[in-house]
């Protein structure tokens, strides 16, 4: 549920205690924060599952966030809310949570009206999929060109030599078409069965041999422990009310030296994306990818960008058991490299 470890709380002064101790010490705020534990969650959808205000839940956010047991972040006209990642407090937040029954009937029906809302998410999305499925490649060809991103991504991956590839959230499978190729065995996972009809579809037709595609949670993969090689996120992580949790999960079923590569927007403010595509962040910042990778034992390298119009596509790579410095240089290249190779 919670990233950060949280014995953090033994690094806090005194102060930093009390402060927020006084700070959780009421209901509303002690329920604000087990529920911003389980995802990011904005002021409406707070007010909606607490039944009060939006100016009464943005008051007690506001002081939870002084001190330091949430952290807050805007995206466009979206303000974010989820458990602080670090600082003083974060461990004692934890330690609150972890300590928050959830038989308790307040808190029950807190998470109950909680799990409706994420339904309507994932309804609304499975809608998106299924409507727009078979014409998936080309809304993604409105915002930049697949050609740089796919040569970035043969690149890195193609660099650590991989058995197997897993392709979490495949769409239409042309994750599994270009990297096919580089391994044994390709496994793409979707919870879309309209989208994974039109990947087999596209595997058929593209001939692949070793391509293959399941129905699955990319919260809850139905795989073992460190059974690939290679795992590719592409353009998934937007749609993710718990992009942290993405790749937790992603990196446990990463062997020993293996990469996860994640490619995603940088930020932007089209929120046009969400109204009419369904995105749930509108593109991530390379530090916030980055520590989301260190928390789940992963090295991040540094990042690709390529620059479309009007978005930026940001490459994110990440390994288990990081290589040797002087090998992991040699697989980056400059974005200009990548785009010409």
């Amino acid at each position: 549920m919670v990233d950060a470890p949280a014995n953090a709380a033994l690094d806090a002064s005194l102060d930093d205690l009390l402060a927020a101790l006084r700070a959780v010490a009421e209901s509303t705020r002690l329920r604000l924060l087990a529920l911003c534990s389980r995802g990011e969650l904005t002021v409406s959808e707070l007010a909606q599952i607490l039944g009060q205000s939006q100016p009464r839940v943005s008051r007690h956010l506001k002081l939870m966030c002084e001190a330091g047991l949430l952290d807050r972040f805007r995206e466009g006209s979206w303000v974010f809310y989820r458990l602080a990642a670090g600082g003083a407090a974060s461990g004692l937040a934890r330690h609150l949570v972890a300590a928050c029954g959830e038989n308790d009937p307040t808190m029950a029906l807190d998470l109950q009206r909680l799990a409706a809302i994420k339904r309507q998410r994932a309804e609304r999305a499975s809608a998106y999929f299924s409507e727009n499925a078979p014409r998936w490649d080309s809304i993604r060809s409105l915002y930049v060109d697949e050609r740089d991103v796919e040569a970035a991504l043969l690149e890195i991956v193609g660099a650590t030599r991989p058995r197997d590839l897993l392709d979490i959230g495949t769409g239409t499978g042309r994750m599994l078409e270009i990297l096919g190729p580089l391994v044994g065995q390709a496994l793409g996972i979707d919870m879309s069965r309209e989208m994974l009809a039109v990947a087999r579809v596209n595997l058929e037709r593209a001939g692949s041999v070793n391509g293959t595609v399941r129905l699955g949670d990319m919260y809850h993969l139905p795989l073992p422990d460190g059974s690939f090689d290679a795992v590719v996120i592409h353009q998934v992580l937007h749609y993710a009310d718990r992009p942290a949790a993405v790749i937790a999960e992603a990196a446990r079923v990463l062997r020993a030296n293996g990469v996860l590569v994640v490619v995603d927007f940088a930020p932007h403010a089209l929120e046009f994306l969400r109204d009419e595509h369904a995105h749930r962040r509108l593109g991530f910042a390379d530090a916030e990818v980055g520590d989301w990778c260190r928390a789940a034992g992963l090295a991040p390298a540094a990042p690709v960008h390529l620059a479309g119009d009007p978005l930026t596509v940001a490459v994110w790579a990440s390994y288990r058991d990081a290589l040797p410095r002087e090998d992991r240089t040699a697989m980056l290249t400059t974005p200009e490299q990548l785009v010409q190779s």
